[in-house]
């Protein structure tokens, strides 16, 4: 790896580990942030319904806005809503928390764009970086509050300097996104031109001609969108839908007994209390995010259809565990929450490494930013389905005479 590889690929690394680790740090803090009686699924929807807006918007306009400016907008947005946060007012930290989600989503749409131009080993860089941030947001957040017993106000403060380090974009070289931006715009004012005498011929007011040319935009942008809904939208959306359901719907419901008994002897030393087993299982997940986003690229699947087809066979094993308690050992679970994250990680970068093999130059910076509406749709899913999924699998538990998901 050449010098100038090795850059790109830490740059993208960092990019991708401070766009992430702030969703990260919400929502290891939602407990602090809104109290503990509210669902798990319901504090997942907050942090991403605004994200998922403005991947669903930026198809449609975020070409037009300059990578500069783009990065300025991620800086200022991710400041102001982890400084939002760390207020105590409810209502100030949910707007805190949009600000945060839409830097979050503006953030991945812009970097794996940018991709196109720094090609492979950027996507590796970010994908690694992105996995990364799973575990270190997570465990440097229960370090300082739980360890250090850093204030959570204060820790939340902290990491509202972490997006300077996007700045760093400024440090590469942009040669090639000048040119190919000069190219593309000759490519835009090409098409304006051909399109203009047909305009004119439909009326001579400049009002319906710019309405005119508002409609073939968005009527083209939606054309090129359903051209990546099969290949890559729908397996990408179907495995964040199962994988994010049995993070937050389904895993908080797959507890053992830790309160004396035969069964308890088998549990690992650090289960104290139930909320143990679910902590415990997100950071088995992230890991395994972070070891398939970071070599998957390694083993290449072409069909993303089995990665989805394999995940959802982990939603119904996870399913029928919490509903009939097969296992009565927590080690083969956290196993296999592992490979789930695993698998998430791996559908995640083989999607964007074949739109940077199968997709034409042209329209390969568009495909990787639109094709990432489809993680936070699925997410967004998962979310709406796991706030009556959850609650009915714990209450199945406790008519079974298995009350843990209501204990601590």
């Amino acid at each position: 790896m050449s010098d100038k590889s090795r850059q790109v690929y830490c740059y993208f690394w960092l990019f991708g580990l401070i766009n992430n680790v702030l969703y990260v740090v919400i929502l290891s803090a939602a407990v602090d942030i809104v109290g503990p009686t509210l669902p798990k699924s319901l504090v997942l929807l907050a942090d991403i319904f605004p994200s998922l807006t403005i991947k669903l918007c930026s198809p449609f306009f975020i070409d037009k806005i300059k990578y500069s400016y783009r990065i300025w907008s991620l800086v200022m947005m991710s400041c102001l809503g982890m400084f939002l946060v760390s207020f105590k007012n409810l209502f100030v930290c949910l707007l805190g928390i949009s600000f945060a989600s839409m830097s979050s989503g503006f953030g991945e749409v812009t970097f794996l764009q940018l991709t196109h131009y720094y090609k492979q080993i950027s996507l590796n860089g970010w994908s690694s970086g992105t996995g990364g941030a799973g575990i270190l947001g997570g465990a440097s957040y229960m370090i300082l509050t739980s360890i250090f017993k850093v204030p959570v106000k204060l820790t939340l403060l902290v990491y509202s300097v972490l997006p300077f380090a996007f700045l760093f974009y400024f440090k590469l070289d942009s040669n090639d996104i000048s040119s190919e931006y000069q190219s593309l715009e000759q490519i835009d004012e090409a098409e304006d031109e051909q399109l203009e005498p047909f305009a004119v011929a439909l009326t001579q007011t400049n009002a319906s001609q710019s309405l005119y040319l508002t409609r073939h935009h968005v009527f083209r942008t939606f054309k090129r969108l359903w051209r990546l809904v099969f290949p890559y939208m729908l397996p990408l959306t179907t495995v964040y839908l199962f994988e994010y359901l049995i993070n937050q719907a389904v895993s908080p419901t797959l507890l053992f007994p830790i309160d004396g008994g035969k069964e308890s002897k088998s549990m690992p030393f650090f289960f104290h209390k139930y909320r143990d087993m679910y902590v415990t299982y997100g950071t088995l997940y992230q890991l395994g995010v972070f070891i398939s986003r970071s070599f998957g690229h390694l083993i290449r699947m072409r069909n993303l259809y089995i990665l989805a087809f394999l995940q959802g066979i982990n939603l119904c094993i996870t399913i029928l565990q919490s509903w009939f308690y097969v296992v009565h050992s927590p080690w083969s679970v956290m196993v296999l929450i592992f490979y789930e994250g695993f698998l998430g990680g791996a559908s995640y970068v083989n999607t964007f490494l074949n739109i940077l093999e199968k997709e034409n130059s042209e329209e390969t910076e568009f495909a990787m930013g639109a094709v990432s509406i489809a993680d936070s749709f699925g997410v967004f899913l998962a979310a709406l389905v796991g706030l009556g999924l959850e609650p009915k699998l714990c209450e199945h538990q406790v008519s079974d005479n298995r009350p843990w998901c209501r204990m601590e």
